[in-house]
């Protein structure tokens, strides 16, 4: 038999159960005594420090958990009245008062958890909407920083489109329009007439003449392969490239204007195509034509051929879009970075919530580079018939070459920063991974101390600021990274080498973890030391 109070429940005898603490009875004022329910334990009751809350918390471990005093003269039981000992009805209310206090307590935090779930719902839900906001501003905020590098940065058009000059297949392009612009200027047909007249004024028979007069076809050929022939040496000459990418570079203004509208000079918009002028490259082909001989080819006039970039029905739609981008490229980064940072701080689990930002934007990326291979296939599939498309694939890989690498490098960053936060989590994977690496660097440590290297105050000053100076850390790396101009996949990876090389150079200097303990030697060797 358990004895009881006055009017109130069953108190326990104090004894432990057969797997931990004395049993409680399940009333209030036990879960009070054993710290069970919210804010309870800690003696807080509605009335402040000193209010029934505390004094039922102070019952819950003084009176209820411990057995009743044996009776005498100076500790008389629960049941006895006297002047040394309350009991009695005040008792009794005074005790049902404290648990009536401590139920509505309990009533008030319970409905109060109860709302918490609504509210996180909320955060929640707020916190995905701006990370699938930031995963898809992050897409068009790569296309727009590569537009204005495009456009704004002449070294970087130049390294773009410079190496066509060397491309075979743009080579042989730039040959056969060559040629063709060369050879529609000069008219076969008048020069083989001019010399079946000339023979004929010469005393040639007339059959011979006539003869002459049928050299049409096979002299155009001819022709058309000599001046094939020339063009080709001029396309895949060191001197070609040299011009090429001087005119690129001389151009590019002219590139802006086309892009915005404007037009004129070597880069013109007309017609739904972008277009190079290769009139220079068709002079240097009449000056070597004239050199080797061949004195018809100095009637070829100063001609300007277009060679199309790049032709699409609506480009008038591409060219007002880029205009936008253009403008947005400064800005677009800098607003993905705050949309995303504005829903990690609204999640309720934060780490959890930069892990899909991370993995949001990683995603935009992976989708980013499938539209470029699609729509690669879909500008091939829509040349003009005249066009080369092995020379137009080279171009349009030529003009997208640095956006797949911001395309690389934004995905590669996403997914690196997604799996540091995961590493800090509480998840077994990131635990052990922390522990395998922390004890790495404890024995590094212990051998280095056992080697007589002493860190001082380094130590303790590092030990306090640990915590600090991961984010200083961090910070720094993320501002050397923003302002790195035009950063690739390697300098990616070397930055996370760098973050962790300092984090362990600071988990050596206070390490987390404990050194491993000396080896004990073998019971063989102490038995020997022993004879």
């Amino acid at each position: 038999m358990t004895p009881t109070g006055p009017d109130g429940p069953p108190e326990s005898d104090g004894r432990p159960g057969p797997d931990g603490p004395p049993a409680s009875d399940g009333s209030p004022g036990s879960e009070a005594g054993s710290g069970s329910g919210p804010d309870v334990g800690s003696g807080v009751g509605p009335a402040g420090a000193s209010g029934p809350g505390k004094e039922a918390a102070a019952a819950g471990a003084s009176g209820l958990g411990k057995e009743p005093a044996a009776p005498g003269p100076s500790a008389p039981g629960p049941a006895a009245a006297g002047p040394s000992a309350p009991g009695g009805p005040a008792a009794a209310g005074e005790e049902s008062e404290e648990l009536a206090a401590l139920h509505r307590r309990v009533a008030q935090l319970e409905a109060r958890e109860k709302s918490r779930p609504q509210h996180h719902r909320l955060r929640t839900t707020g916190s995905v909407v701006l990370v699938v906001i930031a995963s898809i501003l992050s897409l068009l905020a790569v296309i727009a920083v590569w537009a204005h590098d495009e456009v704004t940065d002449t070294d970087r058009f130049v390294a773009s489109m410079a190496p066509l000059a060397r491309n075979p297949d743009v080579q042989n392009a730039l040959a056969n329009r060559i040629t063709n612009a060369a050879i529609d200027q000069i008219d076969v047909k008048a020069v083989v007439n001019d010399l079946s007249s000339a023979a004929a004024d010469q005393g040639v028979p007339p059959r011979l003449a006539q003869l002459l007069g049928g050299l049409t076809g096979p002299l155009e050929s001819a022709l058309t392969n000599l001046v094939h022939s020339a063009a080709e040496r001029v396309v895949t000459s060191d001197a070609f490239a040299t011009v090429w990418e001087t005119a690129l570079r001389a151009g590019h203004a002219s590139m802006v204007k086309a892009l915005t509208g404007q037009g004129g000079g070597t880069v013109q918009l007309k017609n739904d195509e972008v277009t190079i002028d290769i009139g220079p490259a068709v002079e240097r082909v009449k000056t070597q034509l004239v050199d080797a001989g061949f004195g018809p080819a100095s009637k070829i006039p100063a001609v300007h051929t277009d060679f199309v970039v790049f032709s699409s029905p609506d480009l008038a739609k591409i060219k007002s879009g880029f205009r936008l981008l253009e403008v947005l490229g400064n800005w677009m980064p800098v607003i993905v970075v705050l949309v995303a940072a504005a829903g990690v701080f609204t999640a309720f689990n934060r780490r959890r919530a930069l892990i899909g930002a991370c993995l949001g934007i990683g995603a935009a990326m992976l989708l980013l580079g499938i539209a470029l291979a699609v729509f690669r296939s879909y500008f091939l599939d829509h040349l003009p018939a005249d066009a080369s498309p092995d020379a137009a694939a080279a171009v349009y890989d030529a003009l997208v070459t640095y956006l797949r690498r911001a395309v690389r490098v934004v995905g590669v960053l996403a997914v690196v920063v997604a799996l540091g936060a995961f590493l800090i989590g509480p998840s077994r994977a990131a635990v052990t991974v922390r522990s395998v690496s922390g004890h790495g660097v404890a024995a590094v440590r212990s051998a280095a101390d056992s080697a007589g290297f002493r860190a001082g105050p380094v130590e303790p000053f590092v030990r306090r600021w640990k915590r600090w100076i991961g984010i200083a850390v961090l910070l720094v790396a993320a501002l050397v990274f923003a302002f790195w101009d035009h950063p690739s996949g390697v300098v990616v990876f070397w930055f996370a080498v760098v973050v962790l090389a300092a984090f362990a150079v600071r988990e050596f200097l206070a390490p987390s973890y404990p050194s491993p303990p000396p080896a004990a030697p073998a019971a063989g060797q102490g038995r020997t030391a022993d004879a």
